[in-house]
């Protein structure tokens, strides 16, 4: 699998020298091993944070291992980042667009990479502050940076050191795939690890992949001034999605000025008089276009090697990462897994509720079933594309009755006075009841909106219940109580 060859260099200023003494400090030494400790986290992302934390809140002596900085991907190379770009990027597009809002668009709006970049880095290295290494061991944490690996059922090595554990929980998350196109790594280019970290705008930039990663960096950059293609060799992008929340997603990047190129495919790339060439085959048609970066987002490996798994007893599987049972447990019994690692669904919420999970069911005999939890996510394009539960197409599947109720964001007060009138809320009931069973929002807000639906499903809550919850005028939320009354009606009507 061919690696990063653009990897650009963080400038080093001063909230990058704070990101660095507070998650990786060169003056930082391991302690001396304390024994044998109850609990050995491996990976200090969100995942192992949550676990460490948790564990040592209960009073267990915990042992945290991280090779890199605290915090992982979602810290310091993903979420956050990619929100505080993203927020700019709006900005900038909302300035363009300011005709839409009975206002006059500035004068000479010039775009300011090097600040948009410098914010980002702000934004994490305050961030960064509650999980700094000296907060960890103020919390009793004992942290060591460094490659660790399994030595045994219920011991592991570090930096020359011994770590035997009662219990171990593997952390280390995920890193990005990039395809194995001809060229690309010759050619150079840059992942969602490393984008957030170019100093200078691409002017025009290849996105390889319309996933959820693609479609967001694509709108970001764009919207930035780059000229951006994405290509994606699937028919559809976002695949997962409902079809008619994807299209609207088409419509707006389109809108943004971003090409979409679908059913395409990447045949490869080299480099002439300074400009990647990118060969491109679309059915049967061949082309060739010219761009100064490309970004490879289409998926994430789970980081598996070199963690000396055999020597534990740990299952694993290099593409889908570590086995695990409904109770996050590994075939070693006394080593529990979280997060990136071994989910399917890679988000940082998950990543922490995995890792929540696994410390109770390892340490505080807990029976906790990860298929029992309901999980929303959020590919935070804009209009964000929201979702929670079943799609209609796995009801059918399952055998389940299914009837949806949808409200058009043209019909909210809110998304009108907002200019937001693309979207929808899309609620699936079972047929018969109320029962809600899953949703689809696309909408300015479908990441905020998502849980009150998340919500009412955990808690049993039927979607003619939430007809009665007064909920604030005007909110864009108003869709989903008119869905809801929409639902109460209908039963009322059926029970006449």
């Amino acid at each position: 699998m061919p690696r990063p060859s653009d990897r650009p260099a963080t400038p080093q200023d001063d909230h990058e020298r704070k990101r660095i003494a507070e998650l990786r400090p060169a003056t930082w030494a391991n302690p001396e091993p304390e024994g044998r400790y109850p609990l050995v986290v491996i990976g200090a992302g969100f995942a192992g944070l949550a676990a460490a934390e948790l564990a040592a809140a209960r009073g267990i002596k915990v042992a945290l291992i991280e090779r890199d900085f605290l915090g992982g991907t979602c810290a310091n190379t993903g979420c956050v980042p990619s929100k505080a770009i993203i927020r700019t990027s709006r900005l900038y597009a909302e300035m363009r667009d300011a005709e839409r809002y009975g206002a006059q668009v500035p004068a000479g709006i010039r775009m300011d990479f090097a600040a948009t970049m410098e914010r980002v880095r702000r934004i994490r290295a305050h961030l960064g502050q509650p999980n700094s290494v000296r907060h960890l061991a103020a919390a009793g944490i004992d942290v060591f940076f460094g490659d660790a690996r399994f030595t045994g059922p219920d011991s592991l090595a570090i930096d020359g050191s011994t770590l035997r554990f009662d219990k171990a929980v593997i952390a280390t998350g995920a890193r990005p795939s990039a395809p194995p196109i001809p060229g690309l790594a010759e050619s150079g280019y840059v992942t969602n690890e490393n984008v957030f970290e170019l100093t200078q705008l691409p002017r025009r930039l290849l996105v390889i992949g319309g996933g959820p990663i693609g479609c967001e960096q694509a709108q970001a950059f764009c919207r930035l001034g780059a000229q951006t293609t994405i290509v994606q060799i699937k028919p559809l992008f976002l695949e997962r999605e409902e079809r008619d929340a994807a299209q609207l997603l088409s419509t707006a990047l389109a809108r943004d000025g971003v090409v979409v190129r679908l059913n395409t495919r990447v045949v490869g790339i080299r480099v002439a008089n300074g400009e990647k060439l990118v060969d491109l085959v679309s059915d049967d048609y061949h082309n060739t276009i010219a761009v100064d970066a490309i970004l490879a987002g289409v998926g994430r490996l789970p980081n598996v090697e070199g963690l000396g798994l055999e020597s534990a007893g740990v299952d694993y599987d290099r593409e889908h990462g570590i086995r695990v049972d409904d109770f996050l447990r590994t075939s070693n019994r006394r080593i529990h897994a979280a997060g990136d690692v071994c989910l399917e669904d890679k988000y940082g919420h998950t990543a922490i509720t995995s890792a929540q999970m696994a410390v109770r069911n390892a340490l505080f005999r807990g029976r906790e079933r990860w298929s029992k939890l309901v999980i929303p996510w959020c590919t935070f394009t804009d209009p964000e594309i929201a979702h929670v539960g079943l799609y209609v197409r796995e009801a059918n599947r399952q055998g389940i009755p299914v009837k949806t109720f949808t409200v058009l964001m043209h019909e909210v007060d809110r998304a009108v006075t907002d200019s937001e009138e693309a979207g929808f809320v899309k609620i699936h009931v079972r047929e018969g009841s109320d029962r809600i069973l899953g949703a689809t929002i696309v909408a300015r807000h479908a990441g905020d909106m998502i849980n009150e639906i998340t919500l009412a499903m955990v808690a049993n809550i039927g979607l003619s219940k939430l007809a009665k919850v007064v909920h604030t005028y005007d909110t864009q939320a108003e869709a989903i109580q008119k869905a809801a009354q929409a639902c109460s009606r209908a039963r009322a009507s059926a029970a006449s």
